[in-house]
């Protein structure tokens, strides 16, 4: 693909791409996530994505595959000696990866065009992809140029009012609330919930707001009330485009280990939060 003469297009930190995905969106999609993250949830289950590396050289020393190196104070990755053991992620104690790429929008388009005949769009998420809003334009704009749909994946901190070029190369948005009570979504994430709620309304009024979720963790926030509020913010705008509400299962798989002490709700639980957004209107509600 030839390089556009209209401008050089910006860099994002990608941690990885997944060719096939049937959980990232509908269909079949190709999902990238970037690294960094500007929430800090107790429950995150990819914590290894919250940070950039800052170039300690701890993982160099115990990469068995020697795909990791120091060269002038930063640590490189060489992806083609990688044997994906993840010793880097486990080694590393500051919630993040050296396995890292610097991809522009054609960089990851030219991975994305491998799987072009047998998916239907490009999801992608992070991290907090958001963090990157220019090269997210870029990216998408090439997408639908090639007739790919595209989807943020977001927790929704970015004012994606202000953002409108971005949103015209965005078909949806897949937004997270994490918990509506103010000061909950403080204990949750160490950040405010304000713009998410807001952004949740500006998007489900244009009808890009494809999906909303939220993980039920029993005893770190009132899932209930996050559900029953969320629903109710949010059905009056169903007339403009169906929403799916996905309700997801806590699981302590992945999750930092101070962090991993929370209780899994049980399936009574989830089955009455779904019942919760379906007698509010909502007729897309899954549990995953």
């Amino acid at each position: 693909m030839e390089r556009s003469c209209r401008e050089k297009y910006v860099k994002a930190p990608v941690n990885k791409i997944i060719p096939f995905s049937s959980v990232d969106g509908p269909g079949n999609r190709t999902a990238v996530f970037l690294q960094s993250c500007n929430f800090n949830c107790r429950y995150c289950h990819n914590p290894e994505t919250r940070k950039l590396c800052i170039h300690c050289g701890d993982c160099v020393k115990t990469c068995p595959a020697g795909a990791l190196s120091m060269k002038e104070g930063r640590v490189l990755f060489d992806p083609e000696k990688c044997c994906s053991c993840d010793t880097c992620i486990k080694t590393c104690t500051h919630d993040a990866s050296p396995k890292i790429l610097y991809l522009d929008a054609e960089e990851v388009f030219e991975r994305v065009r491998r799987q072009m005949p047998y998916i239907r769009g490009v999801t992608v998420s992070g991290g907090e992809c958001t963090l990157h809003p220019q090269f997210l334009r870029e990216f998408f704009e090439i997408c639908q140029k090639n007739g790919l749909n595209t989807l943020l994946d977001s927790n929704g901190t970015l004012d994606l009012s202000e953002q409108e070029e971005l949103l015209k190369v965005t078909d949806g948005v897949m937004l997270d609330i994490k918990a509506w009570d103010a000061r909950q979504h403080r204990e949750v994430t160490d950040c405010s919930n304000e713009m998410v709620l807001k952004n949740a309304v500006f998007l489900a009024e244009r009808g890009k707001l494809a999906e909303v979720r939220t993980v039920v963790v029993p005893e770190l926030f009132d899932a209930e009330q996050t559900v029953r509020r969320t629903v109710q913010l949010l059905a009056p705008y169903l007339v403009a485009g169906q929403i799916r509400y996905k309700i997801i299962n806590y699981r302590p798989m992945g999750v930092r280990k101070e962090y991993a002490v929370y209780r899994t709700p049980t399936a009574e639980e989830m089955q009455h939060l779904k019942r919760i957004a379906e007698d509010g209107g909502f007729t897309d509600v899954i549990i995953v």
